[in-house]
């Protein structure tokens, strides 16, 4: 059984499983969304599998409805829950730093072995590889803000830099803590867990599909 949840925005709703970092889809209705997370799950398991996690989600049980906000509109997940207030224990840990890793992982293989150029949408509109991945990278550095970690602006080419800030993402999020904000108007744990893992994972399957 997979604890999921659903945040409900005006015209988008995002299912998200508390228990899986990163496994998260959005639809433009609940039945839609939870089916949209379920046919990801072949595509979560590639990102376990290489994590070292055993992954066999079994039947979804919707354990919490959220009002979203206005990136819920967007399809991107944006409000803690309730359980993000309990314990951050040693096994959602380790299961956060090795899914992490192994999505890192993943982006940094399309960075070198995705088309520069990606396909785009019926407008026309759409990044290319390059510009998703510093997309990443970027967006990682402010939500470490959200976990107590600051670190100066870098390009995406930057090796040390990009190690140094994974490094002190994971010396966070790889170990337990209580349930409150990692800092003074920051994220508990649990729900900086899946943030980080989702807009990565997000991302390396944009690309995949877009290749």
């Amino acid at each position: 059984m997979t604890r999921v949840y659903l945040e409900k925005g005006r015209t988008k709703i995002v299912a998200c499983a508390l228990d899986w970092p990163g496994w998260a889809r959005i639809g433009t209705t609940e039945d839609r969304a939870v089916a949209t997370l379920n046919a990801y799950a072949d595509r979560y398991r590639l990102i376990t599998a290489t994590a070292g996690q055993s992954f066999d989600p079994g039947p979804i049980e919707i354990v919490d409805t959220v009002t979203g906000v206005n990136t819920t509109d967007w399809g991107a997940p944006g409000v803690p829950v309730a359980e993000d207030s309990r314990p951050y224990n040693a096994a959602a840990a380790q299961r956060t730093a090795t899914v992490l890793q192994s999505a890192w992982r993943a982006l940094d293989d399309l960075a070198q072995s995705a088309p520069p150029t990606l396909r785009k949408g019926p407008r026309g509109g759409g990044r290319d590889r390059d510009e998703i991945v510093a997309h990443v990278v970027d967006n990682e550095r402010v939500y470490a803000r959200k976990i107590g970690i600051r670190h100066r602006p870098f390009g995406a080419n930057d090796r040390t830099a990009l190690a140094t800030l994974r490094a002190a993402i994971l010396a966070v999020l790889g170990n337990p803590a209580d349930g409150a904000p990692l800092t003074g108007g920051g994220w508990p744990p649990a729900y900086a867990a899946r943030q980080f893992a989702w807009h990565v994972l997000d991302h390396v399957w944009e690309i995949q599909d877009k290749s």
